[in-house]
């Protein structure tokens, strides 16, 4: 198993365990805004079983049907993740909006603040090991994962405080009302996720940031050569893909072309971890004058 598969794994062991203390924490209370938090909890084990689908797949070898990998399927898990998040956000409307038409005081507050504050803290801190550990393997499904740990260690936060300004106002339409809020907020997170999955399957391009990187390392790597244009650049799982056109003298012979191609390469692939490069050899009259001038 990979690192990030025993990620995954544990991530739905921690889904599991949270989601049993934050049920228990409700069936103390009866608290409406108790039930959002868990049934938001019952979304984090289905998407944590979805990601760690997605990334045992993700991480099979290239074959004849997809010759560039399966690591797109981490955006499906996301996209997956995004859509539950929505559904159970419109669940947690639903109840708020009974729990406002007969409003109760909850039951055994102290007990169930506590068993809900003790699956926060695991929350919280999973999602941070998540975090960390998802950016260093590049995995989207990790990450997605992590990013919905951290906006329901937010609800619950925010939940826990607000089942405890009932019961120190008596004000029983604050249980109900930080329920829909809740929900509100997981909306945002969903649609969230949803659009940047998406723009994953789209192959959307690098970032200004990162395309300046690459820029860069080109042109102080590709001395011999005139110029790189027409680069191209698309994220897929934990690999991002450049392409472009290196422009070389016209007597260059083709064993020396290849060398500058192989030493470009080879700084790529050191500075941005999981490259896969593609480059493309021309003559002079090729040359577009807007490219990459080599250093």
């Amino acid at each position: 198993m990979t690192r990030a598969s025993s990620l995954a794994a544990a991530s739905l062991a921690v889904a599991v365990l949270v989601l049993a203390l934050k049920a228990v924490a409700w069936w103390i209370t009866g608290s409406v805004a108790l039930l959002a938090d868990a049934l938001e909890s019952v979304v984090n084990v289905v998407a944590a079983l979805a990601a760690l689908a997605a990334v045992i797949y993700s991480q099979r070898p290239a074959d004849a049907n997809h010759p560039y990998g399966h690591a797109k399927a981490e955006y499906f898990s996301a996209v997956l993740e995004g859509a539950l998040i929505v559904v159970a956000a419109l669940i947690i409307l639903r109840e708020a909006w009974l729990a406002l038409l007969n409003p109760r005081m909850p039951d055994q507050t102290t007990l169930g603040l506590a068993v809900n504050g003790l699956a926060t803290a695991i929350n919280a801190s999973w999602a941070m090991l998540l975090s960390r550990r998802g950016r260093r393997l590049r995995s989207p499904a990790l990450i997605a994962d992590a990013r919905h740990l951290f906006a329901d260690v937010v609800t619950s936060l925010g939940v826990l405080l607000g089942v405890g300004l009932v019961v120190l106002t008596g004000q029983l339409w604050i249980d109900p009302a930080l329920a829909a809020a809740t929900a509100v907020n997981i909306l945002w997170s969903g649609w969230r996720l949803m659009r940047e999955s998406v723009g994953g399957l789209m192959d959307e391009a690098v970032g200004p940031e990162l395309l300046g990187r690459i820029r860069s390392i080109v042109a102080r790597h590709a001395e011999g050569a005139i110029e790189a244009h027409d680069i191209r650049t698309r994220h897929a799982g934990r690999f991002t893909f450049i392409e472009f056109h290196l422009v070389v003298p016209e007597d260059m012979r083709v064993g020396m072309a290849h060398d500058i191609c192989d030493r470009v390469e080879e700084a790529l692939k050191a500075e941005i971890e999981g490259s896969v490069i593609t480059i493309h050899v021309e003559p002079p009259h090729k040359a577009k004058h807007h490219g990459v001038v080599v250093v």
